[in-house]
């Protein structure tokens, strides 16, 4: 009989001193497939900067109404962008303006941004400015599953309930209808991807990310 082992105290921090955030998507609908978990766990009363780079009327009015219910215990405030979606490295400077408008309004307490490393060009360069930009706040980058297999291993985790997961595929399928026909687009994507991250923080459920830099303070 194999010995159990004993319960892992893991390294980590709280998002309950999280007063103020931004969140960084190059699409509608990244944010909250990558970091909706997260946006469900932060604290009331919190103030969260929604910013997107693309987006036809149609698809920045999905944005709105998911955002506004992922995060129902604080408020939002909207900029969302109309670049061209699949371009943005051909609107380098434009993109850059998007990214640093956001920072010049503050310092948050939390950053959330694509990762670096991802394969989508448009997600990948708004993740490399992100960082630049808010020098002085923690930037968590997070993944999106997609084609391309670009998964990769992450160092930081959000642990979820399992009515926190389902909460979040449920509210996914409620405001982006116009993503349903795609074959990605399932419980079983989301779910899995949340089963695999959590079972690597010895969680049910989890969403990862990967913070570059941190700063420990006493």
């Amino acid at each position: 009989m194999g010995r159990v082992p004993p319960p892992v105290r893991m390294i980590g921090f709280s998002l309950a001193g999280v007063r103020s955030v931004v969140a960084l998507g190059a699409h509608p609908d990244d944010i909250e497939i990558a970091a909706g978990g997260l946006l469900l766990s932060l604290p009331a009363g919190v103030s969260v900067h929604y910013v997107l780079a693309t987006g036809v009327p149609a698809r920045q009015s999905e944005a709105r109404a998911a955002a506004t219910a992922f995060l129902s215990q604080g408020t939002v405030r909207f900029s969302l962008g109309d670049l061209p979606d699949g371009r943005l490295p051909a609107h380098w400077d434009a993109t850059k303006e998007i990214v640093e408008a956001a920072a010049r309004l503050g310092t948050p307490d939390l950053v959330l941004a694509p990762s670096t490393d991802d394969a989508h060009q448009d997600h990948r360069l708004l993740g490399s400015l992100a960082s630049t930009a808010f020098r002085n706040s923690l930037v968590m980058h997070y993944e999106i599953p997609k084609w391309d297999g670009d998964l990769s291993r992450r160092n930081v985790y959000v642990p979820l309930t399992v009515e926190q997961g389902r909460r979040k595929v449920a509210l996914l399928h409620e405001h982006f209808p116009s993503q349903k026909a795609r074959d990605w687009w399932d419980d079983e994507v989301f779910l899995g991807l949340a089963r695999l991250r959590g079972m690597e923080c010895r969680s049910h459920y989890a969403e990862a990310y990967t913070v570059t830099k941190a700063v420990v303070t006493f």
